[in-house]
């Protein structure tokens, strides 16, 4: 029997609560396709950085290394400053492990939960491929005569030819791959980020000429987040920046039908990748059995494409596709009409 050994990192709030529907359903789907899940628990998140003043260390990463993936929760906890955790656990995960993509796809499973008017599965259906590790997250910036009416502050988008090449290389593979409309659209802002832009746009039609298969177009990131709401159908994969992806991505996940449902992938495609629910760690609700996990369920399930189990992925995918489609009453916490624990035996239930 095969045997993939799995890091998970429950995190804060309600992300053990999600992870834990997950597992249940990860292990139903390796169980039915004769392969194992051998799973590591680590506390990275809010509570070990209260108790021992740590986040992830450089040993940390080193152990991370030995797992063929990682299954996060969430991470996020209110008795600790905004951006402790996130530079501290979700940032250094990624950039220590070269998790250079993250990949989001954006697929509306039932059109009564679309808050666009008449759009159904067959408009909503795309991905956006995000560079993980470069430009305004890389945190390079700084203060000049803080705290003076004279303060400047400035925050650097660092973009180099060889992290902008390889996520547009990766973006042409997964666009031939996915062998939809292979359609593949650059999101930027050419008119006024003239630098950065620059390089992304001439390496991306210097790509092009290697793909004749691919159809390639551009659209400014506002004119794109328009285009979202008013022609969703018009995208199949998109490719954009660190800070591009991660807004146009929210706006994704709600004509989707909420954070309920949208799954994310932090990818490096030669090394360890992550996977996890995009939502967050929702403190309001943690401990009341009411916060959805499908979306970490969905996670799971891009965790096992990547591992190598097609099969079991799209198990995974479809048993929730049906129960999104005739059981759930809402994709909104506590208004699902079952607990989250009854959400995740559900999902099993439907496995075939």
């Amino acid at each position: 029997m095969k045997i993939y050994k799995i890091a998970v990192i429950p995190g804060d709030g309600t992300g053990p609560e999600v992870i834990r529907e997950g597992i249940k359903v990860l292990d139903a789907a390796a169980a039915k396709h004769g392969f194992k899940l051998e799973k590591t628990f680590f506390d990275y998140g809010g509570e070990r950085y209260l108790k021992t003043g740590k986040t992830v260390e450089d040993k940390d990463i080193a152990d991370l290394k030995k797992y063929a993936a990682i299954f996060l929760g969430a991470i996020g906890h209110p008795d600790v400053k905004p951006g402790i955790l996130e530079t501290g656990v979700l940032l250094k995960l990624r950039f220590a492990l070269d998790q250079y993509i993250n990949l989001r796809p954006v697929k509306l499973y039932n059109e009564k939960f679309c808050p666009l008017k008449d759009k159904t599965p067959a408009d909503i259906d795309f991905v956006v491929v995000r560079e993980n590790s470069e430009g305004l997250y890389k945190g390079m910036g700084e203060f000049r005569d803080q705290g003076t009416p004279n303060e400047v502050a400035t925050q650097v988008s660092y973009n180099t030819r060889r992290g902008v090449e390889r996520c547009l290389r990766y973006a042409f593979e997964f666009t031939r791959r996915r062998n939809k409309a292979r359609k593949l659209t650059l999101c930027g802002k050419t008119n006024v980020l003239t630098y950065a832009w620059d390089l992304w746009q001439r390496t991306f039609n210097e790509i092009a000429k290697e793909y004749p298969d691919v159809k390639t177009d551009y659209a400014h990131v506002d004119a794109t987040t328009m285009w979202f709401v008013k022609n969703p159908e018009w995208f199949d994969v998109i490719v954009t920046d660190n800070m591009f992806g991660d807004i146009i991505t929210d706006l994704g996940a709600m004509i989707q039908g909420g954070m309920g449902i949208a799954a994310g992938g932090n990818i490096n495609p030669h090394g360890v990748s992550m996977f996890e629910p995009i939502g967050g760690s929702s403190p309001k609700y943690t401990g009341k059995n009411v916060i959805n996990p499908l979306a970490a369920i969905c996670a799971g399930g891009m965790m096992l494409e990547n591992l190598g189990e097609p099969k079991a992925a799209k198990m995974v995918e479809e048993a929730v596709i049906g129960l999104v489609k005739t059981k759930i009453n809402s994709l909104a916490a506590g208004q699902m009409g079952y607990f989250t624990s009854q959400v995740g035996d559900l999902v099993v239930e439907a496995l075939t």
